[in-house]
């Protein structure tokens, strides 16, 4: 099935962070407090999925501040961080959601996101992705983990549910 069919119905739509909403780089200040980047293209992104009416979450397996801050600056309620089993998550976010598998997604980047992947009924990485990860995802992004990817797979989604073209039309209004 084409990945824009598999799309058209989504309902939750999770994201890795490292590699995916950054570009993987991880920053240590001489104290030990970790510093990431994030684009604020993939962040209105995300803001506009969950305003399409997609449930929108964190799944990741580092734990870091920085993260917490990002998600609550978006009003992302559903982060769950130094999780070792991200499909066993996701299938608990699922049911508590009720959300079938089929109308759930997952975007991440390297091998250890396979078992996730493989387990939703839509699957993405970043361009800059393992290029295994690549071969086996429904969805690769034209642009890097914390360069637009994000932002490209969330206008991907809303235009195969026709939620789009309203939302960038609320800009052009004066």
């Amino acid at each position: 099935m084409p990945a824009r069919q598999k799309v058209a119905h989504l309902r939750l739509m999770a994201f890795d962070v490292d590699g995916v909403l950054t570009d993987g780089t991880l920053f240590f200040t001489p104290n030990g407090d970790e510093m990431k980047a994030f684009s604020s293209l993939d962040g209105h992104g995300l803001k506009m999925l969950r305003d399409g009416g997609i449930e929108v979450a964190i799944i990741t397996g580092r734990r870091s501040r920085m993260v917490e801050l990002r998600a609550a600056n978006l009003g992302i309620a559903h982060l769950f961080q130094g999780v070792e089993d991200k499909r066993s998550v996701m299938r608990e976010l699922r049911a508590k959601l009720g959300i079938p598998a089929d109308e759930s997604g997952y975007m991440g980047d390297d091998v250890v996101d396979l078992p996730i992947l493989k387990d939703c009924g839509f699957s993405a990485t970043v361009a800059d992705g393992h290029a295994f990860v690549r071969e086996h995802v429904d969805f690769v992004s034209r642009f890097g983990g914390g360069k637009g990817a994000v932002r490209e797979l969330c206008d991907f989604i809303l235009a195969a549910q026709g939620k789009l073209d309203a939302m960038h039309s609320r800009y052009l209004e004066s």
